[in-house]
């Protein structure tokens, strides 16, 4: 949600933050805007709607500054509009802001500072902010900033410039993400990596409670006490070609393109095949610990939830650990069992999201293990889990998630086989052999890629259908679950996934010609009660598209339309027929002329509540 970007140094200002918000844009936005410091004036360009309505302001009026700060907005308090749009000032013009998370206490700050007769020109609760700042200046930004933030409360990632002292940014974040990037005779901050490859790959993460001064050589970070704080300068191995597009037409198709190398790559030096062992670095549980955990509570929100749909089997037929899967939003809501015998992995991509984060910090205020699975360095909930599996899936752009999907997937079946492993519930011959099945997934989707086109023409027949069914069984249940959110996500299309054997229970009512059904009817000890689901649809009716192994000659004659997917065990089929599914909403989405990486009214990462 939103993003930040900010610059000192010795290029044009202007022209590095405008290109920072565009790495951005995935993140979700509805209204933009960038603020530098021309002479001892603040010079400001805001627009609603896409980039390219304020990069026809920045053309028309031109700005050249050293220093300078942007937004892209993704509206909370006030409509998307010029006047909510960010950055925001104070009355005077003096000191500028731009601000990511929410101010819970706005209402009070903003009651008190107009009867001071300050002038509130938006609906935000970020200007509140900025009156504030200018109410504790006195020749000193940082400490102005300090003073503020003592009466916030809420969560915020705030880059602040004043035009009495134009030689420094001043930032500070508070549950919300914030990057310094380290540069020569040059610095950024950003609120996400992908914004900063093409000038920096050195990054300082900051913390909760951190408050930076930076110009163009020196970064310092405080906290908000004043107290100098050591923050380690970390180097991200991504590079700025790995956002680019690359020749394909959107982002999304570009990562879907992808997952053959990101599960090899999320594979690599921690699976054994021909020695039927799991080596994961960054978790090294000993025997004793496993069999401690009691049970597991796997916590995500929206793809990342489904992943972890997908996990619980894998825990509870290899492990033999009871399992829980969790909304991370409804988590803390509902009093969990928690203690020191209960393992809780929370799931996010980014390591940002808002409701994992919270059930993260509530697993620990309550003693268990925590591990996290994510797939960027140095953000928060893997800085705070006690332990942290990494997907190497590089930046994920488009907003509908695709390879960060199957790395979360890679990673599940590895510790699913791990704590097997160490607790002997499999013996090493089952060990083997789930391993080279996962061995082979990589090779089984670049397969299956190399005739994508046959999904195309399987959706023009489907595009300008209302609504979708999405049946699954058993492991596939939440690939169903999965390949209707998709369609949903980026089609705007109504779907839903249903357990194939609650068709009897409610959703049978909806057959007709008119409802397509996507049935996941791959090889399995559930095969022919998919089968009879599948029959149940075309007795009234329905149009059934369905997901099925290579040389399946049954399935043809029971379905209109059939995806063909390389074989491999049921329980690791999900990783693979993931991929059918994304190109389905993708190439229905194409077809339609939706915005397919960026998505109406949707964010990349949801870093509030």
């Amino acid at each position: 949600m939103c993003g930040i970007i900010g610059y000192i140094g010795c290029q044009n200002a202007a022209d590095v933050v405008f290109k920072g918000l565009k790495r951005l844009e995935y993140r979700g936005y509805d209204s933009a805007g960038i603020a530098v410091i021309v002479g001892n004036k603040l010079q400001i360009r805001r627009s609603v709607g896409k980039l390219c309505n304020l990069e026809k302001e920045l053309k028309r009026d031109p700005i050249n500054s050293n220093i300078g700060i942007g937004h892209t907005r993704w509206a909370t308090h006030g409509k998307p509009s010029e006047e909510n749009a960010h950055p925001h000032t104070d009355s005077t013009n003096s000191i500028v802001i731009v601000h990511n998370g929410i101010i819970e206490n706005y209402a009070e700050l903003k009651l008190k500072l107009q009867k001071e007769v300050r002038k509130f020109s938006s609906e935000t609760d970020t200007e509140s902010i900025v009156h504030l700042i200018k109410k504790h200046y006195d020749k000193d930004l940082f400490k102005a900033v300090l003073k503020t933030l003592k009466e916030l409360k809420g969560s915020y990632a705030l880059g602040v410039i004043c035009k009495d002292e134009p030689n420094k940014i001043v930032c500070a974040r508070q549950d919300a993400p914030l990057i310094i990037g380290i540069g020569k005779g040059e610095n950024f901050i950003a609120s996400d990596v992908s914004a900063l490859l093409p000038y920096t790959r050195n990054m300082i993460f900051l913390e909760n409670g951190d408050v930076a001064e930076i110009t163009e050589d020196k970064v310092v970070v405080k906290n908000i006490e004043n107290s100098i704080q050591s923050r380690e300068i970390k180097n991200i191995k991504w590079n700025a070609m790995q956002s680019e597009k690359n020749g394909y037409k959107h982002f999304m198709l570009k990562e879907i393109f992808e997952q053959p190398r990101t599960i090899e790559d999320t594979f690599r030096d921690r699976i054994y095949p021909d020695d039927g062992k799991v080596c994961i670095e960054e978790v090294k549980f000993k025997e004793e610990d496993i069999i401690k955990i009691s049970s597991i509570y796997v916590v995500g929100c929206g793809t990342a939830y489904h992943a972890g749909l997908v996990s619980k089997f894998l825990f509870e037929n290899f492990a033999k650990i009871p399992t829980e899967v969790d909304v991370a939003s409804e988590f803390k809501y509902r009093n969990p069992i928690l203690n020191n015998k209960v393992l809780v992995i929370v799931v996010s991509q980014s390591g940002e999201t808002a409701d994992t984060l919270a059930a993260l910090r509530l697993a620990k205020k309550n003693g268990c293990q925590t591990l996290a699975v994510c797939n960027i360095v140095g953000s928060s909930i893997s800085r705070e889990a006690t332990y942290t599996i990494y997907t190497h899936c590089g930046p994920e752009i488009g907003v509908a998630s695709t390879k960060a999907f199957t790395g979360q997937l890679a990673v599940f079946y590895m510790l699913a086989l791990d704590l097997a492993s160490k607790k002997r519930t499999l013996t090493n011959k089952e060990l083997k052999r789930y391993l080279k099945e996962l061995w082979e997934v990589p090779l089984k989707v670049n397969k299956f890629l190399s005739i994508a086109e046959t999904v195309n023409d399987i959706a023009k027949f489907f595009e300008h259908k209302k609504n979708f069914l999405y049946l699954g069984r058993h492991v596939n249940y939440p690939l169903a679950l999965e390949g209707a959110l998709k369609l949903k996500e980026i089609s705007y299309i109504h779907a839903e996934g249903y357990a194939a054997g609650e068709m009897k229970h409610g959703p049978i009512a909806l057959i007709d010609e008119f409802m397509p059904v996507v049935a996941i009817a791959i090889k399995s000890k559930i095969y022919e009660k998919i089968i009879s689901n599948i029959e149940e649809v075309k007795a009234r009716g329905g149009v059934v598209i369905a997901i099925a192994h290579d040389g399946d000659k049954k399935i043809a004659s029971k379905s209109d339309h059939v995806i063909y997917v390389p074989s491999t065990d049921e329980f690791i089929s999900p990783i693979i027929t993931a991929i059918p599914l994304q190109l389905f909403a993708y190439y229905i989405s194409v077809s339609l002329g939706c915005d397919v990486d960026q998505p109406r009214n949707l964010a990349k990462s949801v870093t509030v509540e």
